[in-house]
Formats: C-alpha cells, sequence, structure tokens
C-alpha cells in the first residue's frame, strides 16, 4: 500500500484484533486502526475516524454486521465493507454480499484478507471514478439537451427578429420609389422608419453574437476599470430615445482592484442600462438609474435600481427566459435580460430580481473577484 490505511475494526476480542494486525504486517500494509464493539462507538467513528476500510465481525453481544452495514448505507458512507467473523453458512456470507458488503473473510483464513483489502479499494476507486464521469456525462447531456432546445427556439425566433426589419426596410423602400411626389417632410418620415429598422435589426444581431460568444468563449479575466466601464456603458446608449430624461447616478465603494471578464461585465451593464432607459415612466419628473458597485477582494456586487414601469408579479419568474417579452412596449428580441443571466451564470455569479409593478425595478447581481487567484 502506498500509504497508511485507517481501518475501523468492529470486534469485541481485542485477540481477534491482533489476530488481524498480524495478518496485514505480514504482506506489509501500513496502516491504524480503531477498534469498537457497540453502536455507538461505531456511529461515533464513522465520523471522527473516518475510515478507509470497515472490517467487521458478525456477531457481537448487542451489535451485529448487518445493522452496522445499514447505518453505513443509511449515511450514504461507501467506504469498503468486509465481514471478518467465524465460521459461517454459505447462505449467510451471499445474502451479507447482497446486502452491499465488499466481501467476506473467515477469521480461520486471515491470509485472504489483505488481498481482500486491496480489491475492494481498487473496486470503490474504479466505482468512485466511473459515478463521477457518469456525472460529467449527465451534466453534458443536460448541457447539450438545452442547447439544442434553445438553438430551435433561436433559430424560429431569430429568424423572424431578422426577417421583421428587412421587410419593413423593403416595403420602405419600395413606397418611397412609386411614390414620385413625395415631399421632403415625407421622405424624411421614410429615413426614420428606415432607420428605427436598421437600429432593430443592429440590436438583434448584436444580442446574437453576444449570446453566441458567450456560449463558445472561454474567460478573459483581467484587471477591469468599472467606473470606465460603466462610463462606456452610457456612452454607447446616448443614441436611446428617452436617454437624455433619465437622471443617471453611480455609487462606487471599496478599494480593492476588480479581476473579472470586462467584455461580459461591460454586456450586463449595457443591457441592464438600456432597459432601464426603455422602460422608464414618462408620467415622473424624476425618472433616475442609480448603479451601485461594491468591490471587495473576493466579490463584486452590482445592484442596478430604476422607477421605470417595473414588471407585473406574474411576469417576473420569466424574465429570464429566452425570448420573453414581459410589456407590450418591448420591441426588442427577447435576449437580453437571458443572456445577461446566462453571462452572470458563466461568471459563476448570481443574479435576483425585484420589481413593484408602476414603481421600481431593482437588480441585485454578485460576481465572484478572481483578484486573489490571479
Amino acid at each position: 500500500m502506498e500509504r497508511e490505511l485507517k481501518i475501523l475494526m468492529l470486534e469485541d476480542r481485542e485477540e481477534d484484533a491482533g489476530l488481524v494486525d498480524r495478518a496485514l504486517k505480514k504482506e506489509k500494509i501500513l496502516f491504524s486502526r480503531l477498534r469498537v464493539d457497540t453502536r455507538e462507538e461505531f456511529t461515533h467513528a464513522l465520523d471522527s475516524f473516518n475510515p478507509d476500510v470497515i472490517l467487521s465481525d458478525h456477531s457481537l453481544p448487542q451489535f451485529n454486521s448487518i445493522e452496522a452495514l445499514k447505518i453505513c448505507q443509511g449515511k450514504k458512507i461507501s467506504t469498503p465493507f468486509i465481514l471478518v467473523t467465524g465460521a459461517v453458512s454459505e447462505e449467510f456470507a451471499v445474502n451479507c454480499l447482497k446486502r452491499g458488503a465488499d466481501d467476506y473473510v473467515l477469521k480461520s483464513n486471515l491470509s485472504r484478507l489483505p488481498l481482500a483489502i486491496r480489491y475492494a479499494l481498487r473496486q470503490h476507486r474504479y466505482e468512485s471514478n466511473r459515478q463521477i464521469h457518469e456525472e460529467m456525462l449527465r451534466k453534458k447531456n443536460a448541457e447539450l439537451t438545452k442547447m439544442n432546445k434553445e438553438l430551435d427556439s433561436f433559430v424560429y425566433s431569430a429568424s423572424h427578429d431578422l426577417r421583421s426589419p428587412l421587410t419593413s426596410i423593403l416595403g420602405l423602400v419600395i413606397i418611397a420609389k412609386l411614390d414620385q411626389v413625395s415631399s421632403r417632410d415625407t421622405l424624411i418620415d421614410y429615413f426614420e422608419m428606415i432607420e428605427r429598422s436598421v437600429l432593430k435589426l443592429d440590436e438583434t444581431l448584436r444580442k446574437i453574437i453576444d449570446y453566441s460568444r458567450n456560449a463558445r468563449g472561454e474567460l478573459v479575466i483581467e484587471e477591469v476599470d468599472l467606473s470606465q466601464l460603466i462610463q462606456h456603458s452610457y456612452e454607447q446608449l446616448k443614441y436611446l430615445p428617452g436617454y437624455n430624461d433619465i437622471k443617471i447616478q453611480t455609487n462606487l465603494h471599496g478599494h480593492a482592484a476588480l479581476y473579472s471578464d470586462a467584455y461580459r461585465l461591460s454586456v450586463i451593464l449595457a443591457n441592464l442600462i438600456s432597459n432601464a432607459i426603455k422602460y422608464k415612466d414618462e408620467h415622473k419628473s424624476d425618472q433616475f438609474i442609480e448603479i451601485t458597485a461594491r468591490i471587495t477582494p473576493t466579490y463584486l456586487l452590482l445592484i442596478i435600481r430604476d422607477n421605470g414601469i417595473g414588471i407585473h408579479a406574474d411576469y417576473l419568474r420569466n424574465v429570464f427566459n429566452m425570448f420573453y417579452r414581459a410589456t407590450d412596449r418591448s420591441q426588442g428580441a427577447g435576449l437580453g435580460l437571458y443572456i445577461v443571466k446566462e453571462m452572470v451564470e458563466k461568471l459563476s455569479g448570481t443574479i435576483v430580481i425585484n420589481s413593484e409593478y408602476g414603481q421600481e425595478t431593482l437588480i441585485s447581481i454578485t460576481i465572484p473577484n478572481k483578484l486573489l487567484s490571479t
């Protein structure tokens, strides 16, 4: 054995335990062992001693191997369990194996015990690796199923969102060509409608690119200037209608350096700020967006709060779904919050949204700071 084994021995006779010791030492097995002979001692030792192998006599005055095996199974302990006992019937031995014991060795033939221990340990390592690989495969299959389902929905909805503005543009061009007596004002109206369709098309294409880059691209961890990133997100959105009507306030706390993926953070910020602008409440005189960020050596807490139209409670649970639109004011592809959630999860973070319809929306994002791992 390459390392010292911790052996928990359920045995009421020290002389029998000594015979087991000699058999293992003879085969140069390094081990430390703890002998117990009551249910209470055995149960406590499973947690405190954390054995690599359990060797159990069958019959003790107030306890037996079957009960001990049930305790291990109840605690979901996968430690090799080997019955080491006196003469038993073949039927009893088979019954023990069926109940989950790894092997049984007669005290009259302890020379077989080292081999039984080695084989049981090897089998448990194999089973543990098999379960790990099966779990990895299950997760991969679940991811693949999710991707395929999203891809079907994506192709259908994205094709509609791409074709719709293109059809509008084509229709407006045809009308403009046929309308030979159009005034300058009419032509400007045509151009403005075309511009809106182009912007909608551009937004859909950018969302598709963001979705693809997040799903396929690896994280790029670097030092991030959050203040500059927020300012850049503001500047990118100046073209949005209503931008100048809303007050934007930023509060940054903490002096730790932030290490994260700048691209994904910028997309998260841009989507949430643009949503707050698009769904502002025009009936309120003090329209605002408030961004509060706290940077610590271990995490970034980002809170985006606005007093826009809010989200009805019936729709909140669906807002992160692909292509979901919670209001008829939505003219986008319904990908914004879905992409935000996907990117937050890619960064191993969490996102929570709370909203009171007609009052405000508050989004809290917590993302690990990779400062200490760089």
